[in-house]
Protein backbone atom coordinates (compact mmCIF):
# COMPACT_ATOMS: atom_id res chain seq x y z
CA UNK A 1 0.00 0.00 0.00
CA UNK A 2 2.64 2.53 0.96
CA UNK A 3 4.22 1.70 -2.28
CA UNK A 4 1.26 2.37 -4.25
CA UNK A 5 1.47 5.82 -2.67
CA UNK A 6 4.94 6.73 -3.66
CA UNK A 7 4.70 5.57 -7.15
CA UNK A 8 1.38 7.72 -7.60
CA UNK A 9 2.88 10.29 -5.82
CA UNK A 10 5.93 10.28 -8.10
CA UNK A 11 3.72 9.97 -11.12
CA UNK A 12 1.36 13.09 -9.94
CA UNK A 13 4.58 14.95 -9.20
CA UNK A 14 6.10 14.22 -12.56
CA UNK A 15 3.03 15.43 -14.07
CA UNK A 16 2.55 18.72 -12.57
CA UNK A 17 6.82 19.18 -13.45
CA UNK A 18 5.66 18.42 -17.08
CA UNK A 19 2.81 21.05 -17.02
CA UNK A 20 4.52 23.44 -15.02
CA UNK A 21 7.55 23.59 -17.70
CA UNK A 22 5.06 23.03 -20.81
CA UNK A 23 3.24 26.18 -19.29
CA UNK A 24 6.40 28.48 -18.36
CA UNK A 25 8.49 27.39 -21.56
CA UNK A 26 6.98 29.93 -23.89
CA UNK A 27 7.97 33.11 -21.40
CA UNK A 28 11.18 31.57 -21.22
CA UNK A 29 11.69 31.63 -24.71
CA UNK A 30 10.33 35.00 -25.59
CA UNK A 31 12.46 36.70 -22.30
CA UNK A 32 15.32 34.79 -24.70
CA UNK A 33 14.33 36.59 -27.45
CA UNK A 34 13.53 39.84 -26.44
CA UNK A 35 17.05 39.92 -24.46
CA UNK A 36 18.75 38.70 -27.32
CA UNK A 37 17.34 41.58 -29.68
CA UNK A 38 17.93 44.35 -27.11
CA UNK A 39 21.72 42.85 -26.86
CA UNK A 40 22.38 42.51 -30.57
CA UNK A 41 23.10 38.75 -30.20
CA UNK A 42 22.91 37.79 -34.20
CA UNK A 43 23.36 34.11 -33.66
CA UNK A 44 20.60 33.94 -30.62
CA UNK A 45 17.86 35.60 -32.99
CA UNK A 46 18.47 33.26 -35.73
CA UNK A 47 18.00 30.24 -33.26
CA UNK A 48 14.62 31.78 -32.09
CA UNK A 49 13.20 33.77 -35.77
CA UNK A 50 11.84 31.42 -38.24
CA UNK A 51 12.86 34.14 -40.53
CA UNK A 52 11.16 32.38 -43.63
CA UNK A 53 7.76 32.46 -41.77
CA UNK A 54 8.00 35.72 -40.53
CA UNK A 55 9.02 37.13 -44.06
CA UNK A 56 6.23 35.26 -45.86
CA UNK A 57 3.82 37.03 -42.78
CA UNK A 58 4.99 40.54 -43.19
CA UNK A 59 4.59 39.84 -46.95
CA UNK A 60 1.08 39.14 -46.72
CA UNK A 61 0.12 41.75 -44.14
CA UNK A 62 1.65 44.81 -46.21
CA UNK A 63 0.28 43.16 -49.46
CA UNK A 64 -3.14 43.11 -48.04
CA UNK A 65 -2.80 46.83 -46.26
CA UNK A 66 -1.69 48.05 -49.60
CA UNK A 67 -5.08 46.35 -51.58
CA UNK A 68 -7.45 47.67 -49.03
CA UNK A 69 -5.50 51.27 -48.93
CA UNK A 70 -5.72 51.12 -52.97
CA UNK A 71 -8.88 49.60 -52.32
CA UNK A 72 -10.25 52.72 -50.55
CA UNK A 73 -8.16 55.39 -53.01
CA UNK A 74 -10.22 57.12 -55.50
CA UNK A 75 -7.97 57.30 -58.47
CA UNK A 76 -8.76 55.72 -61.56
CA UNK A 77 -9.28 52.04 -61.28
CA UNK A 78 -6.28 51.37 -64.55
CA UNK A 79 -3.83 53.67 -62.04
CA UNK A 80 -5.09 51.59 -58.63
CA UNK A 81 -5.11 48.13 -60.45
CA UNK A 82 -0.98 48.91 -62.21
CA UNK A 83 -0.19 49.55 -58.67
CA UNK A 84 -1.61 46.38 -57.82
CA UNK A 85 -0.01 44.35 -60.33
CA UNK A 86 3.64 46.16 -59.66
CA UNK A 87 2.88 46.36 -55.56
CA UNK A 88 3.55 42.55 -54.83
CA UNK A 89 7.17 42.47 -56.06
CA UNK A 90 8.01 45.56 -54.57
CA UNK A 91 7.01 44.09 -51.07
CA UNK A 92 8.34 41.09 -51.66
CA UNK A 93 11.88 42.36 -52.22
CA UNK A 94 11.64 45.38 -49.29
CA UNK A 95 10.23 42.52 -47.09
CA UNK A 96 13.11 39.98 -47.96
CA UNK A 97 16.11 42.80 -47.78
CA UNK A 98 14.60 44.54 -44.27
CA UNK A 99 13.79 41.46 -41.98
CA UNK A 100 17.02 40.62 -40.96
CA UNK A 101 18.53 39.84 -37.20
CA UNK A 102 19.46 43.57 -36.81
CA UNK A 103 15.66 44.55 -38.45
CA UNK A 104 13.82 42.06 -35.53
CA UNK A 105 16.58 43.64 -32.71
CA UNK A 106 15.14 47.27 -33.99
CA UNK A 107 11.92 46.33 -33.61
CA UNK A 108 12.14 45.11 -30.12
CA UNK A 109 14.12 48.00 -28.95
CA UNK A 110 11.65 50.84 -30.65
CA UNK A 111 8.51 48.89 -30.88
CA UNK A 112 8.50 50.27 -34.19
CA UNK A 113 8.71 48.55 -37.99
CA UNK A 114 11.98 49.36 -39.76
CA UNK A 115 12.40 51.79 -42.30
CA UNK A 116 13.26 49.95 -45.16
CA UNK A 117 15.58 53.03 -46.65
CA UNK A 118 17.38 53.56 -43.30
CA UNK A 119 20.00 51.73 -41.59
CA UNK A 120 19.25 49.80 -38.63
CA UNK A 121 21.38 51.56 -35.75
CA UNK A 122 23.49 48.67 -34.02
CA UNK A 123 22.69 48.18 -30.41
CA UNK A 124 26.31 48.91 -29.66
CA UNK A 125 25.57 52.27 -30.46
CA UNK A 126 23.59 53.28 -27.75
CA UNK A 127 23.96 52.01 -23.39
CA UNK A 128 22.37 49.02 -23.32
CA UNK A 129 20.33 50.19 -20.10
CA UNK A 130 18.62 52.65 -22.08
CA UNK A 131 17.57 50.64 -24.76
CA UNK A 132 16.08 47.93 -21.55
CA UNK A 133 14.16 51.27 -20.79
CA UNK A 134 12.79 51.96 -23.72
CA UNK A 135 10.58 49.59 -24.35
CA UNK A 136 7.89 47.51 -22.59
CA UNK A 137 6.70 44.26 -23.50
CA UNK A 138 3.92 42.17 -22.03
CA UNK A 139 3.53 38.35 -22.80
CA UNK A 140 0.31 36.16 -23.25
CA UNK A 141 -0.92 32.62 -24.68
CA UNK A 142 -3.16 33.43 -27.83
CA UNK A 143 -3.94 29.37 -28.50
CA UNK A 144 -2.09 26.27 -26.73
CA UNK A 145 0.86 26.65 -29.25
CA UNK A 146 0.34 30.36 -29.83
CA UNK A 147 2.56 32.54 -27.35
CA UNK A 148 2.19 36.57 -27.83
CA UNK A 149 4.90 39.12 -26.60
CA UNK A 150 3.14 42.85 -27.40
CA UNK A 151 6.37 45.18 -27.24
CA UNK A 152 5.26 48.79 -26.57
CA UNK A 153 6.93 52.28 -25.72
CA UNK A 154 5.25 53.64 -22.58
CA UNK A 155 4.89 56.99 -23.94
CA UNK A 156 2.72 55.55 -26.96
CA UNK A 157 1.59 52.74 -25.39
CA UNK A 158 -1.30 52.37 -28.10
CA UNK A 159 1.50 52.23 -30.95
CA UNK A 160 2.46 48.54 -30.37
CA UNK A 161 4.43 45.42 -32.48
CA UNK A 162 2.99 41.65 -31.51
CA UNK A 163 5.89 39.13 -31.41
CA UNK A 164 3.79 35.82 -31.96
CA UNK A 165 5.66 32.58 -31.08
CA UNK A 166 4.56 29.32 -32.06
CA UNK A 167 5.90 25.77 -30.54
CA UNK A 168 7.89 23.69 -31.79
CA UNK A 169 7.56 20.52 -30.56
CA UNK A 170 6.94 20.20 -26.75
CA UNK A 171 9.12 23.00 -25.19
CA UNK A 172 10.39 24.96 -27.86
CA UNK A 173 9.21 28.37 -29.53
CA UNK A 174 10.07 30.35 -32.19
CA UNK A 175 9.33 33.79 -33.69
CA UNK A 176 6.91 33.03 -36.72
CA UNK A 177 4.55 36.06 -37.23
CA UNK A 178 5.39 40.02 -36.58
CA UNK A 179 2.06 41.93 -36.14
CA UNK A 180 2.95 45.36 -36.97
CA UNK A 181 0.96 48.74 -35.86
CA UNK A 182 -1.59 49.56 -38.42
CA UNK A 183 -0.49 53.44 -38.71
Amino acid sequence: MAKKRVVFGLVGLAVVAFVGVYTVSPVFAARALVADARSGDVEGLERRVDFPAVREDLKAQLQDRLRRELGDDRLSGSLAGLGLLLAPALIDGAVDAVVTPDAIAAIVRTAEAPDPGAAVPAPEAANPSELEDETEVRYSYRDLNTFGARVFDPAEPDQSVDLIMTRQGLFAWRLTRVVLPEA
